[in-house]
């Protein structure tokens, strides 16, 4: 991987991907917001959240039996991985 603009743009999807799955780990866990993980909550919220969104209104949960499944992290984690597939391949 260089330092191209293509290069910088998979390197921070990449992070982004990895900060996806500790949010979604992290969510799991219940833990007070003057935790050190707390904090580390509520900062991948903030960076999360205005991507996740706008899939949740569109990607619906998934019903099963008395609970919900919230496939939108899925979607997301797929749909960065194309993404960087995909420059990966055009840079």
């Amino acid at each position: 991987m260089t330092l191209d603009p293509v290069g910088i743009i998979v390197l921070i999807l990449q992070v982004y991907f990895y900060a996806v799955l500790a949010w979604v780990i992290l969510s799991w866990i219940p833990t007070s917001s003057t935790h050190p993980l707390g904090r580390v909550s509520l900062f991948l919220d903030r960076i999360i959240y205005p991507v996740i969104l706008p899939l949740r209104r569109v990607i619906p949960p998934l019903r099963l039996g008395g609970g919900m499944l919230d496939l939108t992290p899925i979607v997301l984690l797929v749909g960065i991985n194309i993404l960087i597939r995909v420059l990966n391949s055009v840079g």
